[in-house]
């Protein structure tokens, strides 16, 4: 195969000779360049092999559904497995309504109408989509189409040019103190107490608390380690960094070293009874039958708990927010927190609690309140 330049004004003209399969007939196809010689150069030889190679995708004939798949199976090297199943559950939303256009001539308003439409009646059973919904679909296409640009499939990005959709934040349930007690209580003696207790006293993750081994533990010290976490997906269960990609390490309350310790024996009993033995590698968190925890049996299970101890209602993952809550409205330094929550910065920290802000506003005014008439009052003296 080869290829050749030209160059018309304003551009650079790619023009890769081809044969079709079938007749063997010799074709030219033009692509369109800017940019230096080199740089039209290297294009050229990417083409070259990307055709050799079975790769190539003609920008005038691929249409948005085939780019998508396409586009997916790029991103499945650089994207965890459960996003890549998400990935896929929006790419499902998305090709019933713009998957038969051509992907170089996709208009920003085609977009805009298919978020109408999707938010209205977009579901596979006639449903509207839930707003948040319709904003990872936006997502997703700035992502993909930004991609698309990058590969020179597409001169710009038609997403830009079109607003993401607006969606109310979900009101963030959480637990006072007295509340997080009174969870602790009613769980006590049941399969969940430590998976609600990692979760009220060190704001793990679910996944984060079915992965957690002994070995992670460090009860003399008062140390865990949080250094995977339980993906579950479609194809099954796996064990994967944490969110944030980097391990962290968690210093415990005394409380919670106190039932760590009560837990380790109580379970390495129930593992001799039937014939196993506690390891460094075993789950710190066992179902009453002594099988590991999964992600959505953790959640489940918790649902059918809460509504039976006639519980405040709250989610699993409500309870790493009371505890993030609980952190700061005790005067904890918001970096602390970020770093005990395994935030990716402190500035999602703070923008996710910023709930707390207020009474910590209050706080501060009423401790500088009281260091400065101290101040005041010593001078007088």
């Amino acid at each position: 195969m080869k290829g050749h330049l030209r160059e018309p004004p304003g551009h650079w003209a790619i023009v890769i000779d081809v044969r079709d399969p079938t007749t063997g007939e010799r074709k030219r196809k033009w692509h369109a360049f800017k940019g230096t010689k080199r740089s039209a150069q290297v294009e050229c030889a990417r083409l070259i092999t990307e055709r050799e190679g079975g790769a190539y995708i003609d920008p005038k004939r691929v249409t948005v559904a085939a780019y998508l798949d396409r586009w997916l199976g790029h991103m499945r090297t650089q994207i965890s497995a459960r996003s890549c199943e998400l990935y896929g559950e929006s790419i499902a939303n998305i090709v019933p309504h713009i998957g038969h256009v051509i992907l170089g001539k996709l208009q920003p308003a085609s977009i805009a109408a298919m978020y109408a439409t999707a938010l209205e009646r977009g579901g596979q059973r006639g449903e509207g989509l839930a707003p948040s919904s319709i904003k990872m679909m936006h997502r997703l296409l700035v992502q993909a189409f930004r991609q698309a640009a990058k590969w020179q499939l597409i001169a710009r990005n038609p997403v830009d040019a079109v607003s993401a959709p607006r969606v109310e934040r979900r009101q963030m349930r959480v637990l006072d103190t007295d509340g997080a007690a009174a969870y602790l209580a009613a769980a006590r003696g049941h399969e969940l107490f430590v998976p609600i207790m990692l979760g009220i006293l060190c704001g793990c993750r679910r996944g984060e608390i079915a992965a957690v081994r002994w070995q992670d533990v460090d009860l003399d010290a008062g140390r865990l380690a949080v250094t995977g976490s339980i993906e579950q997906t479609a194809a099954g269960v796996r064990r994967k960094a944490p969110k944030s990609g980097q391990s962290r390490v968690i210093a415990l309350p005394a409380i919670a070293i106190e039932e760590l310790r009560r837990h380790r024996l109580t379970q390495a009993e129930a593992l001799l009874r039937i014939g196993l033995r506690q390891s460094d590698d075993s789950p710190v968190c066992l179902r009453a039958n002594l099988q590991r925890w999964t992600p959505l049996d953790l959640s489940n299970r918790f649902i059918k708990f809460v509504k039976a101890a006639g519980l405040p209602r709250v989610r699993l993952h409500d309870l790493r927010h009371s505890h993030a809550t609980h952190l700061l409205m005790a005067g904890v330094h918001p970096k602390v927190a970020q770093e005990r929550l395994g935030h990716s910065s402190i500035v999602l920290t703070m923008d996710l609690y910023s709930h707390v802000l207020p009474a910590m506003q209050d706080e501060a005014a009423k401790s500088i309140d009281a260091a400065m008439r101290a101040a005041i009052s010593k001078r007088r003296e």
